[in-house]
């Protein structure tokens, strides 16, 4: 063999040794059982390529985040008691998020990804909830020493109540179509229609229109019960949020110019401050910390029309 050539392959050959793949470092997954406890808030473990999922034993009414542009949530009508929640930026980061569900329970999270660079941390891939536990003691064993003896007479049986006629919601939404919007906001536009009251539960039609020149994503709908301040410049003081029983909207996504009717039902608290008033939330999913805030009858009239 030529000594050039020799000398030319026993140089290479390190190179080539240098080039094999190495085993790529597996994150460690992790499932996670926890009682559910909305004291509480939860650290969930997260990295970019993987898919984490929260299982609650409840269905699942509105899912918030607080940076939409690092992190995605989704939520389908198909696994309603479900939420996969996934890291959008190679960089580490970190988030919170909230979940209510139709009974009203509301969950916390912080979501932190360390990026991915950071193999040796590991992945929560579920993070289940169980019911609250119960803490209840048991009744005894019945005693059969008879201490008293009395003669019973038959008592009239009760007469059934009617109950509580439930909230049009159809009808609500078919009027709030035809309606001509007062619109409050900018760039997204929001009218808050009807607001009818059946025994606590109280539903609210609304209407959503995009006046920017690109295509959004709105954010479930939320309730609150705000105070105002004492110096009267308008400023909250603070938010109590309602739960949100049920919603339904015509459209999430909208175009520029598109429109969109809903309806969304809660249980209104039984009273508040004078200072206080309820609050309709409209948010889009790019822009979560600029929501529109729409006054909301607190007592709506008879007859439910009109706000």
């Amino acid at each position: 063999m030529n000594i050039r050539w020799l000398l030319v392959y026993v140089i290479t050959l390190p190179h080539a040794f240098a080039q094999v793949d190495r085993p790529k470092v597996l994150p460690e997954g992790r499932i996670v059982r926890l009682a559910l406890d909305a004291q509480g808030v939860n650290v969930l473990h997260l990295r970019p390529g993987f898919v984490s999922c929260v299982r609650l034993p409840e269905d699942i009414s509105t899912v918030v985040l607080g940076n939409p542009s690092a992190f995605r949530a989704e939520h389908s009508d198909a696994e309603p008691r479900m939420v996969s929640l996934k890291p959008t930026t190679p960089r580490p980061a970190e988030t919170n998020v909230l979940i209510t569900t139709k009974t009203g329970r509301e969950v916390a999270l912080h979501l932190v990804s360390g990026g991915s660079t950071d193999n040796a941390a590991p992945v929560d891939f579920v993070l289940e909830y169980d019911r609250p536990r119960s803490f209840l003691i048991e009744a005894m064993r019945p005693s059969f020493i008879v201490s008293q003896t009395e003669t019973l007479t038959p008592q009239p049986l009760p007469i059934p109540t009617k109950a509580p006629s439930p909230v049009p919601t159809a009808l609500l939404l078919r009027q709030q179509r035809s309606r001509k919007p007062r619109w409050q906001g900018k760039q997204l536009r929001v009218d808050v229609g009807a607001v009818t009251m059946s025994d606590q539960q109280m539903a609210v039609a609304f209407s959503v229109m995009n006046a920017s020149d690109r295509t959004i994503e709105l954010l479930p709908p939320q309730v609150q019960l705000a105070g105002g301040s004492k110096g009267g410049h308008g400023k909250a003081l603070k938010a109590e949020p309602i739960a949100i029983k049920d919603f339904a909207v015509t459209s999430r996504r909208l175009g520029p110019g598109a429109r969109a009717d809903g309806i969304a039902t809660f249980d209104r608290p039984s009273f508040k401050e004078s200072n206080e008033q309820m609050l309709l939330q409209i948010a889009q999913a790019e822009e979560v910390d600029r929501p529109v805030l729409v006054p909301i009858a607190f007592v709506p009239p008879d007859g439910g029309g009109g706000k």
